[in-house]
């Protein structure tokens, strides 16, 4: 079983607008919702793809009876801890020309409510055969939480894929997940030297990681820097459509191929695959199936002399 953690997870409220005017009113013309957080779009594409996954973290308030009620409806299970405070939302609004975010900045966590939590995840290592780690910290966690869980599940024999951004992802680098997956502006904020070029790029990721990283560039596609290798894939062809997803798409990728101990080459390409495929879907947490099964990018090897699987 794979789990996902979501510590800041959120009701995702999308409103469609014919034109969004500033410092003026608007009548909304569609209204969606759906479970948020980059871990519970992991879960609901793991789902998707038959893979046996259970979604956990910290949920508050009616907002995160209602955030449960939707992932339950989705089909997805769930275990969550729950906290006094709130849970929160985040809010798209959406015209013809774009779209226009507001992300609140989730509840404060009591140290007695965190503590729970790590008891919490202590008990699903037990079953857990990868666990993800998704997305930022709510107020009150510390900065180490995520690095603190790896060392956890690195314990237990669990392997990790982390996907954060700022000081939590530093920490976490440091502290060797399996795989870690920045996309490329995440890891330029934490990184001490520039990038000219592949090598660059490659030399400023070992100077801050003790593992694995598969970096993300959007239409780009992947890097993977990993020992002394680094391998490169895209996608054959550009998909249009909704990018917010496709890294929680490639880090679900990521769980399945650790879990399975697939090759680093293949493993790229059907995160590529997966990746390409959430784009072309309406929503995150989604993919079309379709371009899932026809995207067969393949991955070359850039830097290092040894082939190896990825274990």
């Amino acid at each position: 079983m794979i789990v996902t953690v979501t510590l800041n997870p959120a009701l995702d409220l999308t409103y469609a607008v014919d034109a969004l005017v500033p410092h003026d009113s608007h009548r909304v013309s569609d209204v969606v919702e759906r479970p948020g957080g980059k871990g519970l779009n992991v879960a609901r594409v793991l789902h998707a793809l038959g893979e046996p996954v259970l979604a956990t973290g910290l949920l508050g308030g009616t907002t995160g009876d209602r955030v449960a009620r939707l992932l339950t409806a989705d089909g997805v299970r769930s275990r969550f801890v729950r906290i006094a405070g709130e849970s929160r939302r985040t809010v798209a609004v959406v015209d013809r020309a774009d779209a226009t975010g507001f992300w609140e900045p989730g509840p404060r966590v009591t140290p007695g409510e965190w503590s729970l939590f790590v008891a919490e995840f202590r008990e699903l290592l037990g079953p857990a055969t990868v666990v993800t780690l998704s997305g930022s910290l709510p107020p009150g966690v510390p900065i180490g939480a995520y690095a603190s869980l790896i060392a956890l599940a690195a314990a237990a024999g669990v392997p990790t894929v982390l996907d954060t951004s700022g000081p939590a992802l530093l920490a976490g680098l440091r502290t060797a997940p399996s795989v870690a997956k920045p996309n490329i502006h995440e890891l330029t904020g934490v990184l001490t030297r520039p990038l000219p070029g592949p090598q660059g790029l490659a030399d400023a990721v070992r100077a801050v990681a003790t593992g694995p990283v598969v970096v993300s560039r959007g239409s780009a596609g992947l890097v993977a820097i990993t020992g002394d290798e680094m391998w490169e894939c895209a996608p054959p062809a550009a998909i249009e459509g909704n990018p917010t997803g496709a890294g929680d798409a490639c880090v679900a990728a990521l769980a399945r191929g650790l879990r399975d101990h697939t090759p680093w080459p293949d493993l790229l390409a059907d995160a590529v695959a997966l990746s390409a495929a959430a784009v072309a879907a309406p929503a995150a947490g989604a993919f079309d199936p379709e371009i899932y099964r026809h995207t067969r990018p393949t991955a070359a090897l850039v830097g290092g002399t040894r082939a190896r699987t990825h274990r």
